[in-house]
Parts: C-alpha cells; structure tokens; sequence
C-alpha cells in the first residue's frame, strides 16, 4: 500500500512539474493597441491585407511634395519614434532637400500589431503595402538601422523593383547564412560567453523555449536583453546622453509585450533564414540606385568580420567602414546627414 502511494505521489509530481514547464514556456497573450485592457491608439495607422495594423509616424516635408521618399525601419527596443535619420539631423535639413521619412512599428513594437509568422518576406510586404497606401509611388528608399537591416534585406530579395535605394546601419547578421566561412563562424562563436551561446543556440534551433529561458531565474540571461554595459563600446557609452529623451516614451517600445517585440525579433534575426543575403543580386545593375553597408569597427553587438565578408561577396554594395565607432554611432552629430548625402542625390553643399 506504502509502495503504491509512493509511487502515485511520484507520478502526481512528475506531471505537475510537466504541467509547470510546459506553463514557463508559454508567452502571456499581447496586450493589443485598442482592444480591453491594451494601449491606447495613438499614431496614425494603416491596415494590411491580412487585418493586422501598422502604426507610423511622418517627418520632413509632406509625402506630396517631398523628391525624396524614405522608409524608416527602426532597431531593435525601439519604435517609430526613434528615426534616427529625421532625428538626428539639423532643423530645416530635411525641408531644405525635400526629404520625406516615415517610421513604422515592426509588428509587436509601440502599436503595430503583433505578427507570430513574421519573416523577412512578411517584413518586406509590409513596407510595399505601407507605401502604397500612403502613395509613396512606384519607387521609394528604404533605411534599416540593426534589427531594421532585416527588413531591408527582405525588401532587397522579394521587392528590388520597388526600391530608389537602400542602406543598411549596421544590420544585424546571422553566423549560420551559409555563405559565411565555418572557421570565422568558429573564431567568432568561441570569442562569446558560455550564456550568450547558450541563448543563441535555444534561438536558432528552440525557439519555442526562448521565453522560458529570458524569464527564468537560475542562469544569467543575454547581455542585449538585459541592456548590458557590455555591449557598448567606448564612443557609445558617449553617445547615450543623447538618448536620454527616450525615457519619456521609452515605455511604449513594448506596451504589448515584451515577447512579439524583443523575443520575436531575436527569434527572427538569429533563426533560420528564408534566403541567404549573400546570394542577392544587384536591384541596380544599370546604376540607376544605389545600396550602402554602414558598420563602425568597434561595434560590440555585429560583429565587424562579417559585415567585411558581406562588402566583399556583395561588392555592389557601397561599404562604409567607421573607425572607432560603435552601434550607436548614427546618432553622433552630422553621421546621419552624411548617410543620406549618399543614399540620396542632393547637392553636397546641404
């Protein structure tokens, strides 16, 4: 009789700690802009083909008036405030170049809605469908700062007809694109923390646990998620006071959670691929546009090697190497004037 409550008492812990485990791994539902319970709305938005909403924000001249048309898409524990090219430029520059940028939501950030099947090429029709419903026209430009650099990525694989140009910021990368060479691929994985290993292997092929793993309790968890002091370099931690204006909105990055937002976009940016990026071909083959690469060489959160293998197997991308500089080095005075002067063309003397 003993044995058999033993054994019964076994079995009942197995299956609450299975009931526990299977409980840490699930994610809260969002907290949707505009229905009980969720933010308020309060950007304009649009609605795509597939119901979900898009929130965006629009800086410079107006659409209807503007020569150039650009397309914001912003970093990751960001939002469409943070449009570091409308932001960080002079008063009147844009006005005086006729620029238009409009910054969006990426799905689960500020009040877009979630997205648990984004993908590059999901990214990249959103952008088409946010242009042509604001008639952008035929051809716009798109700038991609970090996590933004997949968007434009997919933009550059699925809708290259679209594009007047592109830049990337510093986009992010993923040590598992098979174009990348497995000894680099090795230098660069032993050179991180046994954690950050960890967290990039649960990513990529256990996506699933990834909520689980940035909540628990008993390990440390990522450096980016956590906002280490470790992931800036010396001229960033410079940089940060000028991102001190972020506090009084900083919030709203993740109003509907942190999992659709921080979570998926790990999940996305490290996970596997619909494409290699490396195998893009040039959408200007006549000139008639360009794309830009920017990348400082002390930035602690992309590693530089494979941006430099990226400019030498895309070698019509326009690489811009910045020495000394970090992650956040857009937001250093005049770098993001100087990263339009070369996307668009606009008299130099601006």
């Amino acid at each position: 009789m003993k044995k058999c409550l033993v054994g019964g008492a076994f079995i009942i812990v197995l299956i609450a700690l299975g009931v526990w485990a299977i409980i840490s791994c699930i994610p809260p539902p969002s907290k949707i802009c505009g229905t009980p319970g969720g933010p308020p709305i309060t950007a304009p938005r649009i609605r795509l083909s597939d119901g979900r909403y898009l929130a965006y924000e629009e800086h410079g001249v107006s659409r209807q008036n503007a020569t150039f048309k650009i397309i914001f898409i912003h970093a990751f524990a960001t939002f469409r405030r943070d449009a570091v090219i409308a932001n960080r430029v002079r008063p009147g520059f844009l006005e005086k170049n006729g620029i238009y940028v409009v910054s969006y939501d990426r799905p689960g950030y500020g009040e877009s809605d979630p997205h648990s099947r984004r993908s590059e090429k999901t990214l990249a029709h959103d952008i088409q469908q946010l242009a042509d419903q604001l008639q952008l026209g035929s051809k716009f430009y798109v700038v991609g700062y970090s996590m933004g650099g997949q968007a434009v990525w997919g933009v550059l694989k699925y809708i290259p007809h679209r594009l007047a140009g592109a830049t990337l910021l510093c986009p992010v990368t993923n040590s598992w694109w098979p174009s990348f060479p497995d000894s680099l691929t090795w230098e660069l994985w032993n050179k991180q923390t046994k954690t950050e290993r960890f967290a990039m292997l649960i990513t990529h092929h256990t996506p699933w646990l990834l909520y689980w793993w940035n909540h628990q309790k008993l390990f440390q968890t990522s450096a980016v998620m956590q906002s280490s002091p470790t992931i800036f370099s010396p001229q960033d931690m410079a940089l940060l006071p000028k991102l001190a204006v972020r506090v009084s909105y900083k919030n709203q990055t993740t109003q509907q959670g942190v999992h659709e937002s921080l979570e998926r976009d790990l999940i996305v940016g490290f996970g596997k691929w619909g494409f290699d990026p490396m195998k893009i071909e040039n959408p200007f083959p006549k000139g008639e546009g360009s794309v830009h690469l920017w990348q400082g060489d002390d930035d602690r959160l992309v590693p530089i090697q494979l941006q430099r293998i990226i400019a030498q197997k895309l070698s019509w991308i326009k690489y811009h190497e910045i020495p000394g500089a970090g992650h956040l080095f857009p937001n250093a005075d005049g770098v993001a004037e100087t990263i339009l002067k070369e996307l668009l063309p606009i008299p130099q003397a601006s």
